[in-house]
């Protein structure tokens, strides 16, 4: 039986919606016309060329460049996209830069609200990148980063992929074999270093951390310290290596010149939680992270220029990723360092009006944590600006859906997701032309060719049974670090049906 309606597209937001433009683009371009948005996701999961070919020309993500081949092999494990294909993350950030609009609106616990603007942002990128290119950082080198999630951290990592170099980041409230775990794996040769960060009213300080990463990372040549709780130049002063302070690393003008790089070339590298062995080392292409994210970003979440996206996060989550991919759209992204219940748990509300969130998105938990606290956003705080709301991390429980459309806004696009730092995005989610039911997410995402497998290995409906992406996809790992072979990489998704992606999530599909 069909779950609860909560929420029913009106005709002019689906009018309104990227996807829509999408589809009218198909019928023009391509004589495709689709009666739903099913029949539009099963086009895109049978005829993968077409479909991600489609993007790559709709979202002109390299409009000089002749694509001749889009999947030249499909298999999984090593599925090759786009080869002789050249393209840089960076500069495909930059190319939709609204200058009349701020690209990261951001604020901290110790530290007023502040806005950058694209000018402003993209002279600091290249002054970084600069700096990165004056410690000897090619393309292929590693850059790690052990910040909070600042813009400092964005800075950074557009600067790091402008180079055609690959970017890690750990959060500082992570400790120090902790970080060694996943750094000590891949080599880096820089290391952006944080002096400590403010958490629930109180300072950290992490200098020690950082003297006790140095110490055991031999091939960092370089240091950068990010004062935030004013210990950097004792960090600078006692450095075992070349050091220099952030203010000094962004300083003078410089030209931003972003090196185009192969399709599959490494972009950053993520890592597994840990918790069954040392972390997997997982590594991410260019071309398949700006491929899948503006695809999800903004025919899926429905970003673009005019809207501000706000995910609360940590640098060591892979929704830090998800939410910086939504620069590729132009989208102004509000950035939130601290706790969320400090001092109380209104708090990331009321960020949210003062910056005008049009997205808010954070992890299921928290919302479940507004609700047990009884508040009430929406009678307390202006969110007249917000459109939709995400969730993921775990399931959202039928409660906080209720919750959501009761005290936040009940002209809302609610949209769990689930996915996963495997691939840096989500098999399945919401899309503004389709309604929001309790307890459900509303659809398999354009492109994730997702099923639910009994024991037998057979795809069932209305059943629960295992995840499994049957098809590859452009943001699936390249490979992980250090691993010979691809050992750990079969052995993690492909242990049970070759070639085919086991999750390792539950999952019912309705009719």
């Amino acid at each position: 039986m069909p779950s609860e309606t909560l929420w029913t597209p009106a005709s002019s937001t689906i009018d309104d919606a990227h996807i829509t433009r999408f589809q009218h683009w198909l019928a023009d371009t391509r004589g495709l016309e689709f009666d739903g948005y099913n029949a539009l996701w099963q086009w895109s999961v049978d005829d993968l060329d077409a479909f991600w070919g489609a993007v790559w020309e709709f979202y002109e993500v390299g409009p000089d460049v002749v694509v001749e081949t889009v999947l030249a092999d499909a298999a999984m494990p090593g599925a090759t996209w786009f080869p002789g294909v050249a393209l840089n993350y960076t500069s495909r950030v930059f190319k939709n830069a609204r200058f009349d609009r701020p690209a990261i609106v951001f604020q901290g616990e110790a530290t007023g609200l502040q806005e950058i603007s694209w000018a402003k942002l993209e002279a600091r990128v290249a002054a970084f990148a600069n700096h990165l290119k004056g410690l000897g950082i090619e393309p292929g080198d590693r850059v790690v980063a052990f910040l909070p999630n600042t813009p400092e951290a964005v800075i950074a990592f557009l600067a790091t992929a402008s180079l055609g170099a690959t970017w890690s980041c750990c959060a500082p409230d992570l400790g120090a074999q902790g970080v060694l775990d996943r750094f000590q794996q891949i080599g880096p040769k820089v290391l952006i270093a944080t002096d400590g960060y403010t958490y629930n009213g109180k300072d950290y300080d992490r200098t020690d951390t950082v003297r006790e990463l140095l110490a055991n990372l031999p091939t960092v040549e370089a240091l950068v310290t990010v004062d935030r709780i004013g210990a950097s130049a004792g960090m600078i002063e006692r450095a075992t290596v070349a050091a220099s302070s952030w203010a000094d690393a962004v300083a003078g003008d410089h030209v931003l010149e972003p090196l185009d790089v192969p399709f599959e070339h490494p972009l950053w590298i993520l890592y597994s939680s840990g918790t069954t062995g040392t972390p997997k080392a997982i590594v991410h292409s260019q071309g398949g992270i700006v491929l899948e994210h503006l695809k999800v970003l903004n025919l899926h979440l429905d970003l673009g220029a005019d809207d501000r996206f706000f995910w609360y996060s940590s640098t060591a989550w892979m929704m830090w990723n998800f939410h910086v991919g939504a620069l590729l759209t132009g989208t102004t992204i509000c950035i939130y360092d601290g706790s969320p219940s400090y001092p109380d748990i209104n708090r990331l509300w009321q960020f949210a009006s003062e910056t005008g969130v049009t997205y808010f998105g954070a992890g299921a938990a928290f919302f479940d944590s507004c609700r047990n606290a009884g508040i009430s956003p929406k009678d307390d705080f202006d969110l007249g600006a917000l459109r939709g709301v995400g969730s993921t991390g775990s399931p959202l429980l039928p409660e906080s859906y209720l919750w959501v459309y009761e005290h936040v806004g009940e002209d809302l696009l609610l949209a769990p997701t689930s996915g996963g730092t495997d691939f840096c995005s989500a098999f399945v989610g919401g899309v503004p032309t389709l309604p929001v039911r309790m307890n459900e997410m509303s659809c398999r995402c354009l492109g994730a060719s997702v099923e639910a497998f009994d024991d037998a290995g057979n795809a069932v409906v209305d059943e629960v049974g295992e995840l499994e992406c049957t098809k590859p996809m452009p943001s699936m790992p390249i490979y992980f670090w250090g691993d010979e072979g691809d050992v750990r990489y079969k052995e993690s998704y492909f242990d049970v049906w070759p070639g085919i992606w086991r999750h390792g999530d539950w999952i019912r599909i309705t009719p």
